[in-house]
């Protein structure tokens, strides 16, 4: 059996799809549902989690991540359940990474000291603004002041927590960046995710951009000083960008997604839940069922709930490994591309010359010029 994979290391995703609100740039797989039968949901996650089981025997277990959705809804005893269930099946790993998402709406403090009881030892909240007019017109349930609350609320219950924030939001300038994350990195305790604000397809900001009813948004050039600003200020406070959107302070990066930058093996359950899974047969993209019931009444059926299970061929293999790891500051292995694709991997001299990518011995990584363009490299890079 091909174990690349070991070069990631093994992660367990578990997708909760339901929200109290559907956010208007989100285009993840989340619902509203008024009633949830949360007793039937945590039996099928955990009989799942133990079907996967049967084909990753006797694997180290790195990450278990609770992810949505907003899986801070979901009762304590269930993500315990889960937990339970994942270090009986595989073998935990001594610094074993527990993460559940949480936005801070529905952040309690009985609730959080159960998920600490439950096992879970990382918390990520999803901030988003620390303005409450932006945080109103991203469509987010909370304020600023809930939000300081309920990272108060978060530090007193783990160890390691991590906020997100949006940039490059609708008529946000510079200065008011600067400030708000300077609040940010005062406010943090050595992780943060910062993403730039896209506009996805099929979302009802899509939707309103598509009317020409989404004003305000930066040009590029403003998008770009936002990056180069986010970069300087995080690394001066000792966060380093270790990943194009992730900042954080030496040991403190996030196990869990470092697996998928890395090109590891992770278990995906839950409706719409993505995984990537090596066994004797090859390498696998797997996929569950998307809507949420159909989901759980196939688990109830005794069938899978995982409809799509492709042989990735090693190109493809290769292509995701320099796409997924060009992310990192580190970046790629050539010689383990090389490896996995069959054949040796071409990069464009025109990207050296621009001063846009690094090579360090065997390690080929964007330069701090080559990283606000680093999909037009990676493309360029690509098999």
């Amino acid at each position: 059996m091909n174990e690349d994979w070991k070069n990631g290391g093994f992660g367990l995703y578990v997708h909760w799809p339901f929200c109290e609100a559907k956010c208007p740039y989100c285009d993840f797989n989340s619902y509203v549902s008024a009633k949830i039968d949360t007793d039937s949901w945590g039996t099928a996650l955990v009989s799942e989690i133990k079907r996967h089981a049967e084909i990753t025997p006797g694997r180290l277990l790195n990450s278990i991540f609770f992810g949505g959705g907003t899986p801070s809804l979901m009762p304590p005893k269930i993500v315990g359940d889960i937990i339970d269930t994942a270090l009986k099946i595989w073998t935990p790993a001594n610094d074993i990474e527990i993460t559940l998402e949480a936005n801070p709406s529905s952040v309690e403090v009985d609730r959080f000291a159960g998920y600490r009881a439950a096992g879970v030892n990382r918390v990520s909240l999803g901030v988003q603004a620390l303005n409450d007019g932006d945080l109103r017109a991203l469509g987010r349930l909370h304020s600023v002041q809930e939000a300081t609350l309920a990272l108060d609320i978060a530090h007193k219950n783990f160890d390691r927590v991590s906020f997100d924030l949006i940039y490059a939001r609708q008529q946000q300038s510079l200065s008011s960046w600067e400030a708000e994350l300077k609040q940010a990195l005062l406010m943090s305790s050595g992780h943060l995710s910062l993403y730039q604000l896209s506009i996805e397809p099929g979302t009802a900001f899509g939707f309103r951009a598509k009317a020409g009813k989404l004003g305000g948004l930066p040009d590029e050039d403003l998008s770009a000083d936002m990056f180069e600003l986010t970069n300087e200020m995080c690394s001066d406070a000792g966060h380093s960008p270790y990943e194009i959107s992730n900042y954080s302070a030496d040991g403190l990066e996030s196990i869990h997604n470092i697996i998928y930058w890395r090109g590891g093996d992770y278990i995906g359950v839950g409706p719409g839940a993505h995984g990537r899974i090596t066994t004797t047969l090859g390498r696998h993209a797997t996929q569950t069922a998307l809507a949420p019931f159909a989901w759980l009444e196939r688990v109830e059926q005794k069938k899978s709930a995982t409809l799509h299970s492709i042989k990735l061929h090693p190109i493809d293999h290769a292509n995701e490994l320099i796409m997924m790891g060009l992310r990192l500051s580190c970046g790629i292995s050539i010689s383990r591309i090389s490896d996995v694709a069959g054949r040796a991997i071409s990069v464009p001299e025109n990207l050296f010359e621009l001063g846009l990518i690094e090579l360090h011995g065997d390690n080929l990584r964007a330069s701090p010029t080559g990283r606000p363009l680093l999909n037009q490299i990676i493309q360029g890079i690509m098999f």
